[in-house]
């Protein structure tokens, strides 16, 4: 059975850092994975992606670029989101999944699968 636990999220003040982090059980964090965040009203939002296994491609979302690396821990099976700068817009909820690309793997063409966590809350303030 596959799991996905998310934390590591909190409430900082625009600028600061936060690392959340997804532990990965069922499931090898090699395999290709992303972050995404919800907003309420809005959409799914890739943030972050990074393909299979060692040196797997990373691509971010525009709004993120510069300001958030993800990277994994494949001896702790964790996979984690590092995010500086952090600005009032960037406040979601932020999910780990188990990411897909059938028709290659850009931004665009990435997709989540069933395999979602519960999310951590990620608030910035002003």
């Amino acid at each position: 059975q596959v799991q996905l636990v998310e934390s590591g999220g909190g409430v900082v003040q625009a600028g600061g850092s936060l690392r959340p982090s997804c532990v990965a059980s069922g499931l090898s964090i090699s395999s290709p994975m992303g972050w995404f965040r919800r907003v309420a009203g809005k959409e799914d939002e890739l943030v972050a992606a990074i393909g299979r296994g060692d040196g797997g491609i990373i691509v971010y979302a525009d709004s993120v670029k510069g300001r958030f690396t993800i990277s994994r821990n494949n001896g702790e099976n964790t996979l984690y989101l590092q995010m500086n700068r952090l600005r009032p817009e960037d406040t979601a909820v932020y999910y780990c999944s188990k990411v897909i690309a059938p028709t290659g793997w850009a931004y665009s063409r990435i997709k989540s699968t069933d395999y979602w966590g519960q999310g951590t809350q990620v608030t910035v303030s002003s």
